[in-house]
This record gives C-alpha cells, structure tokens and sequence, in this order.
C-alpha cells in the first residue's frame, strides 16, 4: 500500500477543471499523491474551516471570490499554511502584493512540471519544520516524554540522552532525513527503530551496513535489479528501498561511502526516486531515510571525503550520542540490565555483582562503549557457577584493552601524550618524583573510591606494592 504524501492533502483551487487536473497529475507523478481539488472558489474558506490543509495551491482570478480576497482570509486566520499562488497573470504589481501578504511562492502559467513539483515540496518542508519547532518548544518546556515506551531498549538515566529522547519524539512524525553521529557501540541503531516506532509509518524498518559495498553491490541491494541486468540475474528482484516503502530505510556506516554511491544516495533523497539495475524505468519511494556514522563528516567534508551538498541534505535533524564514558552514571544501570538480560537469554539466576564491580568499570573508558559492557557481562554470566559473580572476566577484558591500547604489552600508554594534550599538566616549577608518586597514588585511590586493589590495576602495579608506597609515604 502506498502511503499518502504529505499526511494532510494539498489544495489545489483552480476555476478551470483542466487546470486542476493537470496540476494533480504533475504532483503526482512527483510523488504528492495526496491531493485535493476545488473548482468554486466560495467554497475554499468553509473547507478551511472544516479541516486542516497542507499546502495551498491558488488561482487569482475567479468569479464568486477571488484569489486575493482567499488570500487575505487565509493570511489572517491561517497564517501556518503555505500558499503558493499559480495563476496566468504575469503582472509584478501584483506579484509585489501577494509576496507582501505572506506567499510563499508566485508561479506563472504554464508551469513546469519540475518547477511545480520542487515549490511545492518545498513548502511542504516548510510546514514541517514549522511543526517541529513548535513540537520542540512544547517538549522542553515541559520536560517530559509523550511515549516513553518508544525508548525502553535504551536503558540510561542520564539527562543528555532523554534530551535526545526528545529532540527524537519532536522530529519523528516529519518526512526528512535523519543523521545519527556516535561512537561505534552507542546505539545508533537503537535511536533509529526509536524514531521508527515514533513516526506512525505504516511500513518496515528496513536496516541496511553500507560499509564496504562497491557501486555494483550497494545498488543491487538497494535498488534492486530487473532479468538480464548482469550475469547471473535469472529474475527481477526488488531491493530495499522498495521493501522500506511506507516505512523506514535506516543507512549505516555512510561515512564509508565511495564518491559515486554518495551522489546516489543524493539522488534518492532530492528526487525520491531510483532506478533497479537494467532499468531505465526510474521508481518512486516514499520511504523515510535515517542514516548513521561514527565517523568525523565535517572533517571528512574538509578533507574532500564527504559531499557538501549530501551533508547538508542529511542534517536537516542531526542526533549525536555522547559515549558511555560522558555518561558514567549509566554503567551502573546498564550493568545490571545485561546481568538480568544474560541470565535471561543463558537460562540462569540473575547473579549477585560484588560491590568493587561498580567501581572497577567506574574507572574504565568503555572504548567500545554500550556493546563493550554487554559483551563483558554476557562473557562473565557465561562462566559464572554459583555465589557472588566473579569479576575476573571484567579484570581480563580490561587488561586486554588496555594491551591494545598500549600498542602492545610494554608499549607506550596511549593515554598520554607530549603535545601539551595529555592527561598530566606540569606547572613551571616541576614536582620531585616523591610528590608526582604521591599525586599520582591520591588521585587513582580517588578514582577508585578509596579501592587499593583497584588503584593498584590503575597503577599497573600489584596491590602490595602499592601498601608499601603507601606506608613509606606515611613515614
């Protein structure tokens, strides 16, 4: 089924049946299938009345009302609505009037069909982002969550992320594209199925990794191809964008991609259309595309790697979620959710975490962010038999990670640096190595909450040792 685009219909009012016609089948065909027609001109203001309209498309010359009376009604009471007047008189006195009371375009009959349908598109975007100011205003004013349950696969607690819940909420119900920035393992995808759920779209979530596909691949995948196309395509087979049509098309990695699939992807989101390979018959798409990166596109932008002109397209609504470690706070409430969720899926008792856990993976980074946590608590629950929950495959994948870090047992800590960025700042007067030894132990025990077996694995030093500096540092 296809779905109507927009979701309130255009008005197309016009005296001349022909006309109406003609301009419904140009908006079809550029795909604003929802479309209504008004003849009599006395009636467009008890159908105003009656229910809400999209875009208004208006002839000035009528009989009964006119199009400038119509006008002025609608500017007084329906200053939200786009009117975009489409009439066969080419006087600038009278295009200087109509621009002044509010228009949003003035075209001249006979119209061209690209013309028409990128006006009114326009104007429709307009309308779009009209509601969602509105709707974000509404949202941070009152601080809350209208659906909440949209968002129950992301467990956090932290007042960044439900500002993200509703930016999200506030965009969802819109037509234009989404672009979702983060780490790798921040939930990305999560965010997406989000919005999703939240836009009413009647179709499928259809997920697509465009990481590493060539030009012959992404557009099989996506676009599909008809009999014949290229060896091996003994049928006609339809691609992603159509089995995400009424839906949404969510794009990962496109960061990844090559010059000419940008310029693809360009297209279908300017023209909604695309063609199957084999084809030279284009297609129509009304699929809602959100598409996400854990790559710098600005910095890939300066370096020539990224298309302008697509970035800009793609960030109309842009959603950047911060790392797990920008939002510690949330470790706790992640780790016991994945316990219950691994005992859950490995068919166990919920194991009791010991109380250093919390503090252990409290002084971790989390490179691998949320995915990193869930594998090292599925990896423990796996191994765990009885009692309190072990936290050696916790000290091992840290270990591990820090190895990798390190470039390698015995290299050089990547966490420090001597291009003034580091993590230690020396005054002008340098401290001995007695004071740096004790500063250096003061603020691991402070990480670590006063934890001196946890101190001492920041420290990269066993427990005793540390006792012993400790105890000569009281001396």
């Amino acid at each position: 089924m296809v779905r109507q685009y927009p979701s309130l219909p255009v008005l197309l009012v016009d005296d001349e049946a022909e006309a109406l016609q003609s301009f419904e089948i140009t908006l079809r065909s550029g795909g604003i299938n929802n479309c209504l027609s008004c003849q009599k001109s006395e009636e467009v203001l008890p159908l105003l009345a009656e229910r809400e309209i999209e875009v208004l498309l208006l002839d000035l010359w009528m009989p009964q009302v006119s199009g400038e009376e119509i006008l002025s009604e609608v500017s007084r009471h329906y200053p939200e609505l786009p009117v975009i007047i489409v009439t066969g008189v080419n006087e600038v006195e009278m295009a200087v009037r109509c621009m002044k009371s509010g228009v949003f375009d003035y075209l001249v009959k006979p119209v061209e069909r690209n013309r028409l349908v990128t006006v009114v598109r326009r104007a429709i975007e307009l309308r779009d982002l009209r509601r969602e100011n509105s709707m974000l205003k509404d949202r941070v004013l009152s601080g809350k969550l209208e659906h909440p349950e949209a968002f129950a696969e992301i467990v956090t607690g932290n007042e960044a992320m439900l500002s993200l819940f509703r930016y999200a909420e506030a965009i969802a119900v819109t037509s234009q594209p989404v672009l979702i920035t983060g780490e790798t393992g921040v939930g990305k995808e999560l965010i997406a199925r989000a919005i999703h759920r939240l836009s009413r779209l009647s179709g499928e979530f259809v997920p697509v990794d465009v990481a590493g596909l060539d030009d012959m691949v992404f557009s099989d995948t996506l676009f599909g191809h008809r009999k014949g196309a290229f060896t091996g395509a003994e049928g006609t087979r339809a691609g992603l964008v159509e089995k995400a049509g009424g839906g949404t098309l969510f794009l990962d990695e496109i960061g990844d991609l090559s010059a000419g699939l940008q310029v693809k992807l360009l297209r279908l989101l300017q023209e909604r259309e695309y063609r199957p390979l084999g084809s030279d018959v284009a297609k129509r798409t009304d699929a809602r595309v959100i598409v996400a990166t854990n790559r710098d596109v600005q910095r890939l932008m300066h370096d020539g790697a990224f298309r302008k002109d697509l970035y800009y397209r793609l960030c109309t609504h842009h959603i950047h979620i911060p790392p797990l470690k920008e939002r510690s706070g949330d470790v706790s409430l992640l780790l016991d959710h994945f316990l219950e969720e691994a005992a859950g899926e490995l068919g166990r008792k919920k194991p009791t975490p010991p109380k250093e856990l919390d503090t252990l993976l409290g002084t971790y980074s989390f490179p691998g962010n949320v995915r990193e946590l869930r594998s090292m608590v599925f990896d423990a629950v796996s191994s765990h038999r009885a009692g309190m929950l072990s936290m050696g495959a916790f000290k091992q994948a840290i270990d591990q990670q820090a190895a990798v870090a390190r470039g390698g047992a015995g290299g050089p800590d990547s966490s420090l640096s001597v291009d003034g960025e580091g993590a230690v700042v020396f005054a002008e007067q340098l401290p001995t190595l007695k004071e740096a030894e004790t500063l250096l132990i003061d603020e691991a025990l402070r990480r670590a909450q006063g934890n001196q077996a946890i101190a001492a694995r920041m420290l990269g030093i066993t427990r005793q040792a540390l006792n012993r500096r400790l105890r000569n540092s009281e001396r």
